[in-house]
C-alpha cells in the first residue's frame, strides 16, 4: 500500500472529512488532497501531526507497519 493510500484510509476509517483533517494540519483542503493523491510529498512535522492526532504510529500512517500501533 502506498503512504497515500494509507493517509485516506485512515481519515476514512475515523469518518473524517478531507477539510477536518487540514484544519488539524493548518493547510488548505486542497493541499491536503494533494497528499492523499501523492502529487505532493507531505512533511515529516505534518505526518507527526496526523500521529498524534490518530494516535497511531508513524510506521503504520506511512506503510511501513500494516497494523496500527497506539502511541504510548
Amino acid at each position: 500500500m502506498n503512504y497515500y493510500q494509507r493517509l485516506r484510509d485512515i481519515r476514512e476509517d475515523n469518518d473524517l472529512t478531507q477539510a477536518q483533517v487540514a484544519q488539524v494540519l493548518n493547510i488548505q483542503q486542497t493541499q491536503y488532497s494533494r497528499y492523499e493523491r501523492g502529487a505532493v510529498q507531505m512533511s515529516i512535522d505534518k505526518y507527526i501531526m496526523l500521529a498524534k492526532y490518530y494516535n497511531i504510529s508513524l510506521d503504520y500512517i506511512t506503510g511501513i507497519i500494516d497494523e496500527p500501533k497506539k502511541i504510548k
